[in-house]
């Protein structure tokens, strides 16, 4: 847990918390009043927020002009009226940023406080994060369909009112008499007719506006859960997870081989010592759990049937893959994908990685599935 003591600012003392789900305490002390009377606050890395405490005589939130809100809004925080607290941006379930907060607490050592920083960099098991965001685009979806609901009940009454106003004008399209004792009357009901109309076409543009986001919301998890995006964050923390072991181990790469002479020009980088790899050997058990779990899922996903297992060993040359809705012939298997004409039109080459293939055919056009793991071709009037 990090510890960010601020003191001898306005009698302020102040802690800074890092960790899992980041926090950053700070107690504020009024001159003349007891240590029962001191603001607290929490930031937490599940969003590092800075939250508020009351107790007793305690008051919730940072006081006006002690300073506060300009160092940390200067330092990138965003105050968050849903969490009642300040938080650093994309900092939920990762790794603490370590010059941001640095940064920080240089800022308000400038201004008088005293600061001490404890970071405790503990990663919350992937299944965890998973359930815990997963409650949180439940709730996220619940509010925005309320609001969506609510706004829809809004341009409704807003079109009535439309109605109303325009049935008070008069029939047929009357035109204003200039100089009459209507005039004014008649050009008041024309404005507030013409207004009702802005108000529910906006009221309508709203609604429509929170529908859709309410829509997209509820479709976000379907999508985090989609079987090639499995596929893609399986290679990704793989390409990862490989990277840091390199970091760990050590490493040499040919940077540049002169064609005259054959010689190569190698950078060395030596394995991690020190405090640089402690970091690593933490960010590399964090990482496998999280490819552990992913691959978890994406075994589930295969045993369901939801996803299918494609590759060199089922897709032979001269077969059509489907991709990007069109079908496409194999003009070579890879390891990792498969080689086809240009999607484009074009006479050049493109690959598809086998997690991208959406379907399957032989060549002659019939359907190919894989079932447990070998090519069946499916024959007969049942094949389409």
């Amino acid at each position: 847990m990090s510890s960010l003591s601020l003191s001898g600012y306005r009698d302020a003392v102040c802690m800074l918390r890092h960790r899992n789900i980041t926090y950053l305490n700070c107690f504020v002390e009024t001159p003349g009043v007891g240590p029962d009377h001191l603001i607290g606050c929490n930031y937490e890395n599940e969003h590092c927020k800075v939250r508020f405490e009351k107790r007793d005589d305690r008051r919730d939130g940072t006081a006006k002009g002690d300073g506060s809100a300009e160092i940390l809004k200067a330092q990138r925080w965003r105050w968050s009226r849903q969490l009642g607290s300040w938080y650093i941006p994309q900092s939920r379930d990762r790794r603490a940023k370590h010059p941001h907060i640095n940064s920080t607490a240089a800022a308000l050592r400038t201004v008088g406080f005293t600061v001490e920083v404890d970071i405790n960099d503990h990663h919350r098991p992937s299944s965890e994060v998973e359930a815990d965001k997963l409650a949180r685009q439940a709730a996220r979806v619940d509010t925005l369909d309320a609001k969506a609901d609510r706004k829809t009940r809004t341009a409704e009454t807003a079109w009535e009112a439309e109605r109303d106003a325009y049935s008070a004008l008069p029939e047929a399209g009357e035109p204003i008499k200039v100089g009459h004792h209507s005039e004014t009357r008649h050009r008041r009901a024309v404005e507030k007719s013409w207004n009702a109309l802005g108000r529910a076409v906006e009221s309508e543009r709203v609604a429509a506006t929170a529908r859709g986001r309410a829509d997209a919301a509820a479709k976000n998890t379907d999508h985090r859960y989609a079987p090639v995006t499995v596929a893609r964050r399986i290679e990704k923390l793989t390409v990862e997870l490989r990277r840091l072991e390199r970091a760990r181990d050590g490493y040499a790469r040919t940077l540049h081989t002169t064609k005259q002479t054959g010689q190569k020009y190698v950078e060395t980088h030596a394995a991690a010592t020190g405090d640089h790899r402690e970091r690593l050997l933490t960010e590399i058990d964090h990482t496998a759990e999280q490819l552990s779990y992913w691959e978890g899922v994406r075994a589930h996903q295969l045993a369901e049937g939801v996803a299918t297992a494609y590759g060199r060993e089922v897709i032979v040359k001269g077969d059509l893959v489907r991709y990007a809705g069109h079908d496409h012939r194999v003009l070579k298997v890879n390891a990792k994908s498969v080689t086809i004409g240009s999607s484009e039109g074009g006479s050049w080459t493109d690959r598809v990685p086998y997690s991208e293939i959406r379907g399957l055919r032989d060549a002659e056009g019939n359907a190919v599935r894989i079932v447990e793991g070998a090519r069946v071709i499916a024959t007969g009037p049942s094949a389409a």
